[in-house]
């Protein structure tokens, strides 16, 4: 497929179901920024997916101040809804009405096959909802409803990327047409996936039992260089190449996350840390910390007592999206035989 037809465009979407962490700040929305501030022509489409959100019970006010905590981290991390596309994926209809297309594309085998319904759903996956079976076709639908040519993803996506692609070159090959892209993952940067600071063998996660094992984004400066200073380790010093760090997860982590937040490369990062105990090098990690995340929390703080500006970016944003996805969903229709469309 020749690629050149569309628009180089990036679509990437994050759940507001709450508590942002570090690892959302590293993992997406500081590539998020990248790719806006980027000269290479890629227009750029971010999304609260608040559908995605209630695949699973969520509280209604909860969900509201979720998702307005989540638009006001996109700001505050540097995303201008003037430069980029900001808005909340309910506000943009054509998102579940091409879903509902690609729900008929899709094959149940597809579906059954992916790892993340089965982790979510666990044991108990007669009583999951349908929604969570079937939010894989509507993620498609939410990156081709923009015609979206790539997309950042983390490697626990990975699978869902690759199920839009196929989609859409099923789509294409049924209704013979070179009407959707084959959307192209985005994966790299230091800390793509941040660990938890207790256990470097797991993701930092906001539903983790422990405070301590995460950097929330609303954290005070106090707060972070204390979560950093204890964060778990292990006695050996630093090394002085990558390769050493392959068997000491925590000490691996604390490195990946201070290259992320320097805009450096782990081997440049140990070129001058290594040798260096935890003892000197966490002060230097929380130092780097504090500087780069206290001007994003007090941002967000300001934003979330300014709900009303929070909701017209969302509105505007939901138009502007609409712009774009209203014709390919048209076109949609048409190629699939629709009347009036």
């Amino acid at each position: 497929m020749a690629e050149s037809r569309f628009t180089p465009r990036v679509f990437s979407g994050i759940q507001p179901s709450g508590g942002l962490t570090l690892g959302n700040y590293l993992g997406a929305m500081k590539r998020f920024v990248e790719m806006q501030n980027a000269d290479d022509g890629f227009e750029c489409v971010y999304c609260m997916v608040d559908l995605h959100a209630i695949t699973v019970w969520q509280d209604p006010a909860a969900l509201t101040r979720n998702t307005r905590e989540l638009c006001a981290g996109f700001i505050a991390a540097g995303i201008d809804p003037e430069r980029s596309i900001l808005f909340n994926q309910s506000q943009v209809p054509e998102h579940t009405q091409l879903a509902w297309i690609f729900n008929c594309v899709a094959r149940m085998g597809w579906m059954k096959r992916m790892t993340q319904f089965k982790d979510k759903a666990g044991k108990n996956a007669e009583n999951a909802s349908l929604g969570l079976f079937g939010y894989p076709a509507l993620m498609a639908a939410d990156i081709l409803v923009y015609h979206a040519t790539h997309v950042p993803v983390g490697e626990d996506q990975k699978q869902h990327l690759e199920l839009t692609r196929d989609i859409a070159a099923k789509f294409n090959h049924d209704y013979g047409t070179n009407f959707f892209p084959l959307t192209e993952p985005v994966i790299e940067g230091a800390a793509t996936r941040v660990m938890s600071l207790r256990d470097g063998s797991k993701k930092m996660s906001k539903s983790d039992p422990s405070d301590m094992a995460r950097i929330n984004m609303t954290d005070d400066p106090d707060a972070i260089a204390q979560k950093i200073r204890k964060a778990r380790t292990d006695p050996e010093p630093l090394p002085d190449n990558e390769a050493a760090l392959e068997e000491r997860p925590e000490a691996r982590n604390l490195v990946n996350i201070f290259a992320a937040l320097s805009d450096r490369s782990v081997a440049e990062v140990l070129a001058d840390v290594g040798g260096k105990q935890f003892s000197e090098f966490k002060p230097m990690l929380a130092d780097l910390a504090v500087e780069q995340l206290s001007p994003i929390s007090s941002e967000m703080a300001r934003l979330m007592e300014q709900p009303d500006e929070i909701d017209a970016i969302l509105a505007r944003g939901a138009e502007r999206a609409r712009e774009i996805a209203a014709p390919i969903l048209r076109d949609t229709y048409r190629i699939v035989g629709m009347v009036g469309a």
